[in-house]
């Protein structure tokens, strides 16, 4: 389904109100709210960002300026389910703690406000800034809603607006839109880079179930380069928020491109999902290495995820951050006041894997500063046949990062993994299956589910083991996050249990394993 269309009519009244809808300048304007009641609802994360209330979906805009992290994102302000899009903001000096902003784009005559990306000018190619000042340039596409009810294919263009105030103020360029539609119905979310070998922006844009690329001197005059995709990849659904970017090879002097591409459907596990694809750019075309579709991360709730543009030299990472949710079900999920949440942000690497290219990722570094008590349950060789209980006092299983290195050298086990379980028996289990090759986080009796049918059942994604196996797991309220040998597989999936987990238990079937090394890490919640 298009994220378009996923309207509801039914908007909730809340008790606390914070935005005035009935005034464009007050709706603006974030007003208090007691810190008694500030993101201790039920299933609110600590460590992830999300919004104070009301909707929110992909991530945008994202562009680093002076020692801040701009978050931008799909945003209604007046429900907790989609309606006309206009674009949030926060801002970060760590990717971790956010601060909260006004509304920085707002729909208008020209249409609703849906995803796209950010730059920095610094040469102020565009004009709209000034050397010693240079402007950020938002590029996004407008999405007109009336035009699209008369049945015409032109109600998506591309239009841009401009900062010279370190995005807390924005003027929408006046001759938009810059790019129109050339009358294809889903020509949308552009994500823009300077190219250096031409000496030009680059627009990757989404049509339909391909890309195209667009070159332009000053963000504000655009030409077709070319197109991509449109018999490789996944196909299940529309394309959606692409993203380009030139990343080296771990270990070697080699650089190549990596594309990125949201589907909706058509994900591994159902629903939304983004693949990839690595090859080389030359400004005009992208010729992928293989047409065999790969996937960023194979749970069922990171979608529409994109890279921080502008970030410096010095740092030299490749960032990232995705949606953390589904939409098979993002519309119905039991949150109140808000709805939805970010992944962690993630450090993107390259890797040659048998001869074939990988993108891996881990969590930012910066996420080791929310550590608090931990725990160190096992440090020795522990042979594990069956399930045993982890203790874990001084952890908060619903606030934590937790670690385990499992040896499997000698392991005839058919599977192995870990179970978090509450009281009434609910749990979810994250687990590796030898017998198949693959992992798999099993939501099925994970507590409540009856909001989709589409929800609860078992993510998989093929995986063959060494004999040693790491695995990192972030839980923070309703979300988990699972990373494989530090990266290689992502599994990102939601769950929402109905009382707390309180037991961990790492398990085997149909043999032993030796678990030689247990961490355990309480997690500081970043609105505090």
């Amino acid at each position: 389904m298009k994220k378009y269309l996923m309207i509801s009519l039914w908007i909730p009244a809340f008790s606390m109100v914070i935005f005035s809808c009935n005034n464009r300048k007050s709706s603006n304007q974030l007003t208090e709210r007691k810190d008694t009641v500030v993101y201790n609802e039920q299933y609110r994360p600590q460590f992830h960002f999300s919004p104070e209330a009301h909707w929110m979906n992909d991530p945008n805009g994202m562009v680093y300026l002076d020692g801040e992290y701009h978050l931008f994102y799909q945003y209604y302000p007046d429900s907790t389910v989609w309606g006309p899009m206009h674009w949030g903001h926060a801002v970060s000096t760590d990717m971790i703690h956010w601060q909260h902003l006004p509304i920085a784009l707002y729909p208008d005559s020209l249409g609703y406000i849906f995803s796209g990306s950010a730059v920095v000018d610094v040469k102020n190619s565009s004009g709209l800034g000034a050397a010693q000042n240079p402007a950020m340039i938002a590029i996004f596409t407008y999405h007109n809603a009336k035009l699209e009810k008369t049945g015409s294919k032109t109600f998506q263009n591309q239009g841009i607006a401009y900062s010279i105030d370190k995005g807390r103020t924005w003027t929408k360029y006046s001759g938009n839109p810059v790019l129109k539609s050339p009358g294809i119905s889903d020509f949308r979310d552009p994500k823009v880079f300077w190219y250096p070998e031409s000496g030009k922006w680059i627009m990757i844009l989404a049509v339909q179930d391909r890309i195209h690329f667009y070159s332009s001197p000053n963000l504000i005059t655009w030409t077709f380069e070319s197109e991509f995709g449109s018999n490789l990849g996944a196909h299940g659904g529309v394309w959606e928020c692409p993203d380009l970017f030139r990343i080296k090879v771990e270990g070697s002097d080699i650089n190549k491109w990596v594309m990125f591409v949201s589907i909706n459907p058509g994900g591994p596990n159902g629903g939304s999902a983004t693949q990839y694809f690595t090859g080389e750019f030359d400004g005009n075309k992208f010729v992928p290495d293989n047409i065999k579709e790969k996937w960023v991360d194979y749970g069922r709730d990171n979608y529409a995820g994109v890279t921080w543009s502008n970030i410096q030299d010095t740092d030299g990472r490749r960032l990232f951050l995705g949606w953390m949710s589904n939409w098979d079900y993002a519309t119905v999920v039991p949150t109140s006041v808000w709805r939805s949440a970010m992944t962690i942000p993630r450090e993107l690497s390259l890797t040659n894997l048998n001869n074939e290219y990988l993108v891996t990722s881990k969590p930012v570094s910066e996420i080791n500063i929310l550590s608090k008590n931990s725990d160190e349950a096992y440090t020795g060789h522990q042979t594990i046949d069956g399930e045993k209980e982890i203790n874990h006092d001084s952890i908060n299983l619903m606030q934590c990062e937790l670690k385990f290195d499992f040896d499997l050298t000698d392991s005839r086990a058919d599977s192995v993994g870990i179970i978090m379980e509450n009281d009434l028996h609910e749990k979810v289990v994250f687990g590796y299956t030898s017998r198949k090759n693959h992992f798999f986080v099993d939501r099925t009796e994970a507590g409540n589910s009856a909001f989709s049918g589409k929800f609860a059942g078992v993510a998989t994604a093929l995986y063959i083991a060494g004999d040693q196996l790491k695995i990192q797991l972030f839980i923070d309220a309703a979300s988990t996050e699972l990373f494989v040998d530090d990266g290689k597989l992502v599994m990102t999936n939601l769950v929402f249990p109905t009382k707390k987990f309180s037991k961990l238990k790492v398990f085997s079937k149909g043999g032993q394993f030796v678990l030689e090394k247990a961490e355990l890490y309480g997690l500081n919640s970043i609105w505090r």
